[in-house]
């Protein structure tokens, strides 16, 4: 059960409920948090030589950048386990092996996911990226191309793509 859309986002149900959960602390108690910070800063005195009040701003406002994110993320989030692999074609939540300009000996091993979904031990591509977009949908054995930044066109041959095993 995958979906392909650019605005949906592949996730574990595990993955899901983390960022569920960072989402209600940010706009519960880390909300209350920081509006009690900047009222202490305000009573200070003079906010425009007020560095703590001018650092909890920033900070408020990082929070709620990541409050807009989360919130987008979870909203097309696409929630299940690792596609199936039976025909070889690549889909969000699979690793993939590359291998650039058909080398085999130039290969690359990525995990096709969210980066709220990447760990440290393999690379994570997200779908929206150039080297994601491009090889989606192509079968194993396939050519797929995809755009450099800068703007060039680069091929690469499909050598696995099996479900993520966490």
């Amino acid at each position: 059960m995958t979906q392909t859309s650019e605005n949906v986002t592949w996730l574990t149900q595990e993955a899901y409920n983390k960022l569920k959960d960072e989402l209600e602390y940010l706009t519960g108690p880390a909300r209350t948090e920081i509006a009690a910070k900047i009222a202490a800063a305000r009573e200070e005195g003079d906010l425009r030589e007020n560095g703590g009040y001018h650092a909890a701003k920033e900070e408020q406002g990082k929070q709620e950048l990541r409050v807009r994110q989360l919130t987008q993320l979870l909203e097309n989030a696409q929630v299940g386990e690792a596609p199936a692999s039976a025909d070889g074609t690549v889909a969000p939540g699979m690793v993939v092996t590359i291998a650039f300009d058909g080398d085999e000996d130039d290969t690359l091993d990525f995990l096709l996911a969210s980066r709220e979904y990447a760990s440290s031990d393999i690379e994570t591509y997200s779908p929206q990226s150039p080297l994601g977009a491009g090889v989606i949908g192509h079968k194993v054995g396939e050519d797929a191309e995809y755009e450099l930044p800068n703007g060039k066109k680069a091929s690469v041959r499909i050598l696995k793509a099996e479900p993520y095993s966490g």
